[in-house]
């Protein structure tokens, strides 16, 4: 198609777009009925949210949004469009209040006329991606979020009814006994995945509703349920909710589903209006739509400059696309649809609404820690990679390793064999616990989610995934533990394989909570398991058992790293269990001690018992968990501080960008808070 320009002159709309705008003031839901209600913002409960001049800026100066205005209004759906990196999900992400920190924003977001935060329970933002527990059915998705985010003053029969209500709601009351699936089990389709992740985001009620791309990865039919689902909401809902909503590429049937379209290229806005007036808009400026194709597959193609350098294509509309763009983005400004969106937002303004009160509450923190600990008790249950999996692998390797060191007696050579048995144990055997990391990885992405909404904190999580995981460890520490401690015919006497279990199990503990905080830094689990593996072999070489403690390099190698691995503790304290009270001969004839050989042979630290070796291990688990905690507080908090630290020396560089012929008062204005 080429394109013909009539004028350089300002385009002005014509009548009809005004009207448009009368008619959808009057009633937001249906712009096709007159005779609705009107001024639905003014009603109580309502949030309308208002933006004027938004930028938004990252480290270095270069600018993602460039001065964007718009609003979006109750019983309304907008839709955010634009090509791949235009900052449609950088502009949904600010509007939820869900920068990242290595950005900086200026301008203003007002809520109902004011600026004030979202309150809990008033805002839902429902990802892209759907970060959901795969072995929990679509009702126990549903409802143990119901737990979380209602209030204690519900009761639990209230919360089942409301989680019910919203699968029905989402048309999901046919799947609420399947799981919601993952690697090697079927389960819900992708539809049915964003449709639960949407029931989880309305749960309690919100009035204004985020969504990031919720027909990603979906084909047409499925969008249009999807979509459909949403605006329906509204229409059940009779003060009605603000969704606004970004979006790839839908398809024709959806896309008529929204009631506004804000068009995004390279951060600046091209149109923002009533999705009905966009043809216009587009047409009067020499870009009509064809015949029989999809509007919003005619505005991305008009406005989409990824494929202008490649000369065999040639450009879509007959000039450079970044030409086109600045038409349509100079032509908005001075258009009547413009004129008309400065009014509507200085009317939501003027006429305001109530200021933000919190909900009532999600649960309280003892029913926070009740909830996730049975979700997580029944997730670890019934995934096989997570404990399972492991449990089978340590019962054959332990059956293998007793079978190796069967029966190895109480002579001259069982003392070498002994220790290294031993130095096994507590090396390779724990080691194999970074088996589950990919698990709690996927266990992070629902934790992070969930603590961006407000579900619960850090503290909940971290004492429900410990109490959870307890019986599993307890039991993949007893089972192959019993195996390897018996074949072998190690130190007889119940107490001593008790002890030997305790400290197998500690260790276990002890490498999930050093992944934990792994994960908190790297989380990426391909590369959290290199940096895991990597920090144990480290631990293991510096533990005392490959190179005596008194012959380690003092520098960094003894201290601090000898007394920081917790190898050393765990062989320490499987040593004096196994060695303490016993004798063996030697090559003189006579006998040597346990004890002696403790302290000639591995050159072990005699002045404490095995027990405190044990209570050092615990209280390491205990240090790891609270250390992941505060990382996990932190990281937020410092980040930005970083971030404003290294972006300083370019502050009058992105000054300049945002308006370099700004006098100098409005700099103030454009200063990122």
């Amino acid at each position: 198609m080429t394109a013909s320009f009539r004028s350089s002159e300002p385009v002005r709309s014509r009548p009809e777009t005004q009207a448009v705008f009368e008619v959808e003031r009057r009633n937001p839901i249906q712009a096709s009925n007159t005779g609705a209600r009107s001024n639905l913002f003014m009603e109580g409960g309502c949030v309308s949210l208002t933006w004027d001049d938004l930028w938004v800026t990252v480290a270095g100066g270069r600018s993602i949004l460039r001065g964007l205005t718009g609003y979006a209004r109750p019983g309304e759906l907008l839709a955010i469009m634009g090509p791949s990196g235009c900052g449609k999900s950088t502009l949904l992400d600010t509007l939820a209040g869900r920068l990242g920190p290595n950005t900086r924003q200026a301008g203003d977001i007002l809520i109902n006329g004011r600026k004030q935060a979202l309150a809990y329970g008033t805002s839902a933002y429902v990802t892209q991606d759907d970060a959901l527990i795969t072995t929990l059915t679509v009702r126990e998705s549903v409802y143990y979020s119901a737990q979380l985010q209602l209030p204690d003053t519900m009761t639990r029969s209230e919360k089942k009814e409301r989680a019910e209500m919203t699968i029905r709601e989402m048309g999901l009351q046919d799947a609420m006994d399947i799981r919601i699936g993952g690697w090697g089990a079927k389960g819900l389709s992708g539809g049915q995945k964003r449709r639960v992740s949407i029931c989880i985001g309305i749960l309690t009620k919100p009035k204004l509703l985020f969504l990031d791309e919720p027909t990603s990865g979906l084909d047409s039919a499925a969008s249009y349920y999807v979509m459909s689902r949403i605006a329906s909401l509204n229409q059940k809902d009779e003060t009605g909710r603000t969704i606004v909503a970004s979006i790839h590429q839908p398809s024709f049937e959806v896309f008529q589903l929204f009631t506004n379209l804000y068009l995004l290229s390279a951060g600046k806005t091209v149109y923002f209006g009533p999705l009905s007036a966009a043809n216009e808009f587009f047409a009067l400026n020499g870009f009509p739509c064809p015949n029989l194709q999809n509007p919003s597959d005619h505005f991305l193609k008009t406005i989409n400059k990824d494929f202008d350098k490649d000369i065999e294509l040639g450009y879509a509309n007959g000039i450079p696309t970044e030409e086109v763009i600045d038409i349509l983005v100079k032509s908005y400004k001075s258009s009547d649809v413009y004129q008309m969106v400065q009014y509507e937002i200085a009317q939501i303004c003027k006429q305001g609404g109530e200021a933000l009160e919190k909900n009532k509450g999600q649960a309280k923190f003892f029913t926070q820690c009740h909830v996730l600990t049975r979700r997580s008790f029944t997730n670890m249950s019934r995934d096989l990679g997570y404990y399972w999996m492991r449990l089978c692998i340590y019962v054959a390797l332990s059956a293998v390793l007793g079978t190796v060191f069967s029966h190895i007696g109480m002579g001259d050579g069982s003392i070498q064999a002994r220790g290294s048995l031993l130095m096994f144990v507590a090396s390779f055997l724990t080691f194999m616990a970074i088996g589950g990391f990919p698990s709690f990885v996927e266990e992070m992405k629902i934790f992070e989610r969930e603590r961006l909404n407000g579900h619960y904190g850090v503290t909940a999580f971290v004492i429900a995934n410990t109490l959870s995981a307890l019986p599993f460890l307890a039991m993949v520490a007893l089972i192959p533990g019993a195996i390897t401690y018996f074949l072998p015919g190690l130190h007889k006497g119940y107490q001593h394989f008790l002890f030997f279990v305790t400290i197998l199990f500690a260790c276990m503990m002890l490498v999930e909570s050093l992944m934990m905080i792994v994960a908190s830094l790297v989380p990426n689990f391909l590369m959290g398991i290199i940096v895991g593996a990597g920090i144990q072999g480290l631990m293991i070489l510096v533990g005392g058992f490959f190179r005596l403690p008194t012959d380690l390099p003092k520098p960094v190698f003894k201290y601090p790293l000898y007394h920081i691995a917790f190898h050393k503790y765990a062989f320490q304290g499987l040593f004096k269990n196994e060695f303490e009270g016993t004798t063996f001969p030697n090559a003189q004839g006579g006998t040597i001690s346990g004890e002696e050989i403790l302290n000639q042979t591995w050159h072990l630290e005699m002045g404490y018992s095995k027990w405190v070796d044990l209570a050092i291990l615990f209280g390491m688990v205990v240090l790891y968990r609270l250390l992941f905690s505060v990382i996990v507080k932190t990281t937020e908090k410092v980040k930005p501080m970083v971030v404003k630290f290294r972006s300083a020396a370019h502050k009058e560089r992105v000054q300049a960008m945002v308006n370099p012929s700004a006098a100098p008062p409005d700099e103030e204005k454009r200063q990122c808070q």
